[in-house]
């Protein structure tokens, strides 16, 4: 393969790379989106798309191996590669947790609201610009920018202690508010993994950038 070759093949993963992505900040918004509607087909929509991003992740990661395998990259493009196979799993768990919303929001479906939707909602807008910036900062090869993101997640985490604390309340009030209380737990505590996966990537930029793994999802809050 020529140099060019590799060059437009190296290019053509990390573009997939960014559509795995794009198809996971969708799932998220959808799920948030189901789950305030109580939007019964968007949910099972997005249960069965998980398998196109399943499917994605698998591809990228095949073609990541064989240019491993049979192009033997130097260091900055097998750093690139790298840093790809790692990003794209942190994506596809991701959507794994964008499946998991979609899942409770069928749950609650049929129960009456327990509270307005505002804080969850919040998480998942902060999540989202989170992931988004992430992947801005791995195409400018921006470290700053990646360890500037991670600063966001001690926000998503306060929304988290704020969400669930409050849920604790209305459990310990009234028994009969358990169950949507503790489904509506998981929905936070999956919107907090994804912001927590989020820093992994940007873990991710900084390696590209700098050639060396720091830990950056070390809350302050």
């Amino acid at each position: 393969m020529t140099r060019t070759a590799f060059e437009r093949q190296l290019a053509e993963i990390q573009q997939e790379m960014l559509a795995l992505a794009s198809m996971v900040e969708v799932a998220i918004e959808r799920g948030i989106q189901a789950l305030r509607e109580r939007d019964v087909d968007l949910a099972h929509q997005i249960i069965a798309d998980d398998a196109k991003v399943n499917q994605k992740r698998y591809e990228i990661e095949d073609t990541c191996l064989e240019i491993i395998a049979t192009q033997q990259p130097l260091a900055s493009d097998l750093r690139t590669i790298v840093a790809v196979l790692y990003i794209i799993v942190d994506l596809e768990r991701m959507g794994d947790h964008a499946e998991g919303i979609a899942k409770i929001a069928l749950m609650l479906a049929d129960e009456p609201p327990l509270k307005p939707y505002i804080d969850i909602p919040r998480m998942a807008e902060v999540a989202g610009r989170m992931l988004m910036s992430s992947l801005e900062a791995f195409k400018e090869r921006d470290a700053d920018l990646a360890r500037r993101i991670c600063d966001q997640d001690d926000e998503v985490d306060a929304l988290y202690d704020q969400v669930y604390r409050e849920l604790l309340t209305y459990m310990a009030n009234d028994p009969r508010t358990i169950e949507r209380a503790t489904h509506l737990t998981w929905v936070a505590h999956n919107l907090e993994r994804i912001a927590d996966r989020v820093t992994n990537i940007c873990e991710r930029v900084v390696y590209l950038v700098e050639g060396r793994i720091e830990e950056l999802n070390v809350s302050k809050y």
